[in-house]
């Protein structure tokens, strides 16, 4: 039969305690890294709704707008193209939930429909 100490007691509350900030890092890490990436494909989608858009003379900006869900914001423009085609780049901001990733750049490019 073991019996603790009096000062013992509570020992291992005072260790999770300690590390719940550790957790919580990780945790916040694991989000970022999801806004990372969902914020990386729907560049890739505004970008290639722009590069249709422009392929067909309407607006990229506003297609690019259209296709992007969420509270994301995104600025495209035409960045390029010739021999018959048109490359629109959409940046999108990352959400800023742990650390500032900055913008998330796609380029699309497509054929002019004549």
């Amino acid at each position: 039969m073991s019996y603790r100490c009096g000062r013992d007691r509570g020992q291992v509350a005072i260790e999770y305690l300690g590390f719940i900030p550790v957790l919580l890092i990780v945790a916040m890490a694991g989000i970022q890294i999801g806004a990372v990436a969902y914020a990386a494909e729907q560049a890739s989608t505004a970008a290639r709704a722009g590069a249709r858009a422009a392929s067909l003379e309407q607006d990229a900006q506003q297609a690019c707008s259209r296709a992007v869900s969420g509270p994301l914001t995104v600025t495209c423009g035409r960045t390029g193209g010739g021999d018959g085609t048109v490359t629109v780049t959409a940046r999108v901001r990352i959400p800023h939930i742990v650390w500032d990733f900055g913008d998330a750049t796609k380029s699309a490019t497509m054929p002019l429909d004549h």
